[in-house]
Formats: structure tokens, C-alpha cells, sequence
């Protein structure tokens, strides 16, 4: 896989955020992150859907990316940082992008605009003003079952081309046109799934890699799927897929990342599985499913 943008094609975890009593803890995400760094992920996105990001404030955001910065750099690992951006209001996303400029990320991973619906000429025009307003690389974020407005393959195309537009989280929920987007992307634009329940396929499709939540849990088996079919092991992956398939289901059956955090606590990653509402914690019952599924791998 050649490309422009060497450090975008691979496994990317997209981070939860840990809080206890209300803040942001940073002993838990220093571990967090320490655990992760001896793991086979390839960058971190922070503050992103995932990470709660909607639910942070500008000194939390710069708080993450300082402690996941020295947290990486103890640990001795040099992966790339990308901090989720996300709004209705090109102004307002510019001008966090010039306020954040100097908090130590490599890029961002921006959502196109929720709710206001624009058309296909607004989201390009909309990203490529973003794009001017940041020297640093950014990777769209495409999932219209969230924002309610699909970014065609004809404007990612035609945003391709901007230097420092490297690449898209795809969760557009349409088999075909992330297909037919692997098929017609230049070659330093990277196309990461966002779909987890669609790792497998996605991946034997062409896709670059991932962008994956649920590899907070077996994050060296999903990993391996991408190494056995790089080295053209295709059986070998689809066997690991069966064992991982039930994965994504039991962390997704429940709002994300409820479950993720629930299981991470479980595992002592973090102190508490808390969230921040309108985000709540999971149920009794996803709760006894996780920890049978953690009984199980005893």
C-alpha cells in the first residue's frame, strides 16, 4: 500500500475518554494510553464520537492531547495523535482549529456538519475552507446515519486533491459506494472503515485500514486479520474474524461507547466505566453479557 501519508494506513483506535466524578481522569487515561502503546495500533484519535468529544470543553481537549502525548512519549512510542472535531458551523470549527493549532496532535479527524444538511457543493466548500485554515492533515469523517447528510464519492474525490485532506473514517452504511470509492481514490487519499461490524470485508475490499472502537478489546487479534491479509493469508483471517465477528455486536448493542468503557473497567484499565450524559452507563443486562464474555477468556 503506497502512499503520501504513510503513518494513515493500519488499525486506529479512536480512544474513550475516562472520567470520575465529573472530570477528566487523568491517572486512568495515562494508563489507558500505556497499555495501548504496547499494542499493535498504528495512531490514536482522541475527543472524537468514541471519546465523547461533544462533551468536552477546549481545556479538556487540550488536557487530552497533553496527557496522551507525555503518556506515549514515557512508553517510547512514536504514533501518530488526531483530535475529533465536529460542528455545524464553518466559522466556529476554523476557529478551533487555529485554537488548538499548537496542543501537540498531528491532525484531526473532522465529522462533516450535523443537522444543517447542505448540499454537496456546501460540504466542499465547507471542508475546503477548513483545510486552508490548518497546515495539519485531516481525515473526514463521513457517517450520515449520525450528521444526516452523506458526502458523495464525487466531492470526497474532488476534496481528495486537497494536499492536506489525506483520508476518510467511512461509515456511510453503503457497501457500494465505499466500494466504489476504494476503487477510484488516488493513492496517498487513505479510506479507513468506521464500521466495525464490517472490519473484514472492508479490508478484503481495500480499504487501508480502520478506524476501529472496538479494538479496545482484542486489539492484537484485529490487528492480525490486516496482517494475515497483507501477507496474503486470507483464510487464516477470515478463521480469526469468526472468533472476533460477536465482538462488535455485544459492544454495539448498547450506545458507544457505554460498553467499551464498562469492559475497560472491568479489565482495571480505568477507574470508572462513567460517562457523560446525555450518555449513560450500560444495563444490567449488556452488563452480565460483558462480564460473562470476560469469564469466558479466563
Amino acid at each position: 500500500m503506497e502512499t503520501n501519508h504513510p503513518e494513515l494506513p493500519g488499525l486506529w483506535l479512536p480512544l474513550v475518554t475516562p472520567f470520575r466524578d465529573g472530570k477528566l481522569d487523568e491517572t486512568s487515561l495515562h494508563r489507558l494510553v500505556a497499555h495501548y502503546a504496547a499494542q499493535p495500533v498504528d495512531g490514536l484519535i482522541l475527543g472524537a464520537t468514541t471519546g465523547e468529544g461533544l462533551s468536552l470543553d477546549d481545556a479538556e481537549a487540550q488536557l487530552l492531547v497533553s496527557v496522551t502525548s507525555a503518556a506515549l512519549g514515557a512508553a517510547g512510542r512514536n504514533i501518530p495523535i488526531y483530535l475529533g472535531i465536529s460542528g455545524a458551523d464553518t466559522r466556529k470549527i476554523g476557529k478551533a482549529l487555529e485554537r488548538s493549532a499548537g496542543w501537540g496532535m498531528q491532525g484531526y479527524l473532522i465529522a462533516c456538519p450535523y443537522y444543517t444538511r447542505p448540499s454537496q457543493e456546501g460540504l466542499f466548500q465547507h471542508f475546503s475552507a477548513l483545510a486552508d485554515s490548518t497546515d495539519k492533515p485531516i481525515i473526514i469523517y463521513n457517517i450520515p446515519y449520525r450528521t444526516g447528510v452523506n458526502l458523495g464519492n464525487e466531492t470526497m474525490l474532488r476534496l481528495a486533491g486537497r494536499t492536506n485532506i489525506v483520508g476518510v473514517k467511512d461509515c456511510c452504511a453503503d457497501p457500494a459506494q465505499s466500494f466504489d470509492l476504494v476503487r477510484r481514490k488516488p493513492a496517498d487519499f487513505a479510506v479507513l472503515t468506521g464500521e466495525d461490524a464490517f472490519y473484514y470485508s472492508a479490508l478484503t475490499q481495500g480499504a487501508d485500514g480502520a478506524i476501529l472502537a472496538s479494538a479496545h478489546v482484542h486489539t492484537r487479534a484485529f490487528a492480525a486479520i490486516r496482517t494475515r491479509l497483507l501477507a496474503g493469508d486470507q483464510p487464516g483471517a477470515l478463521a480469526d474474524w469468526q472468533q472476533l465477528a460477536d465482538i462488535p455486536r455485544l459492544l454495539f448493542s448498547e450506545p458507544s461507547p457505554g460498553a467499551i468503557k464498562y469492559w475497560l473497567w472491568r479489565q482495571g484499565l480505568i477507574d470508572s466505566p462513567e460517562m457523560r450524559l446525555p450518555m449513560v452507563s450500560v444495563s444490567e443486562g449488556l452488563a452480565g453479557r460483558i462480564e460473562q464474555a470476560i469469564a469466558e477468556e479466563k
